[in-house]
């Protein structure tokens, strides 16, 4: 959270002497006014959203649904369960030639994946919008973060689609997610090296599938109501239950101070 006292040294940084402000000459352009301020005798501290400032830097139109966390995987017909890869979430874009790779946070990594930025360009349909996770593949079959993170295998990367958001330039978000799941399958028909559909079950399946996935050294799963459209940010109707034996659960930990 930045601090915007009474002189700007530039964007990020200020000088705090506790002179007041008004909403006016702390907003600006790209920037949203926060409601929170404190009173210190008789100034006042404002407070400017942090996502204000970060806003330009966000480029991409689409924003992600994250899955919440969960502890137990649900068993009843409504859910569909797909394996969790212990990869990085993308979205991938294309539009007639032209081909997007965007991150959960908005930034553009179409540079980085040439082989799936070459296998969306090789679908025959010219307009659409898919999610999903960049995985490298250990010779085990298993995704190898490690590989992944070092970047030495960029172009090998392959993308694990689970939803479409657009097709042939219609919005499929506010579709339930079974019928998205069966443009995808459409879209994906055609097998191309460098982007698959990410497997999947439904119904009661879930926690017999959990138990064979940590038994296979996955990740987890991620568990979604299949009637459910497509909401950015987090969600409930998306849960994440992971392997607790997984490498990427202690690098949760980690983060956590745990």
């Amino acid at each position: 959270m930045v601090i915007i006292g009474d002189t700007w040294n530039d964007r990020r940084t200020c000088t705090h002497t506790q002179l007041p402000l008004t909403r006016s000459e702390v907003t600006g352009p790209g920037q949203v006014w926060d409601s929170r301020f404190r009173h210190e005798g008789s100034a006042r501290v404002a407070f400017l959203a942090p996502l204000a400032y970060l806003r330009p830097m966000l480029k991409s139109p689409f924003e992600p649904c994250i899955p919440s966390p969960g502890t137990k995987v649900p068993d009843s017909k409504n859910w569909i369960h797909e394996i969790k890869h212990d990869g990085y979430r993308l979205i991938v874009q294309r539009k007639d030639k032209r081909v997007r790779l965007w991150t959960r946070n908005g930034h553009n990594w179409t540079d980085r994946y040439p082989l799936i930025v070459e296998a969306a360009l090789r679908n025959r349909h010219s307009s659409f919008v898919i999610d999903g996770e960049a995985v490298l593949l250990g010779v085990d079959g298993v995704s190898d973060f490690n590989g992944l993170h070092s970047r030495r295998h960029d172009d090998e990367l392959q993308f694990y689609a689970f939803d479409m958001l657009v097709s042939d330039g219609d919005d499929l978000r506010k579709l339930p997610l079974s019928m998205r799941k069966t443009n995808l399958a459409r879209l994906l028909a055609r097998r191309v090296d460098g982007i698959f559909i990410s497997d999947f079950e439904q119904g009661e399946i879930g926690p017999d599938l959990f138990r064979h996935a940590c038994l296979m050294g996955l990740e987890g799963l991620v568990s979604k109501l299949r009637d459910r459209p497509y909401r950015p940010g987090r969600s409930p109707h998306w849960v994440k239950i992971k392997n607790r034996s997984h490498p990427a659960f202690s690098r949760v930990m980690e983060q956590l101070g745990r």
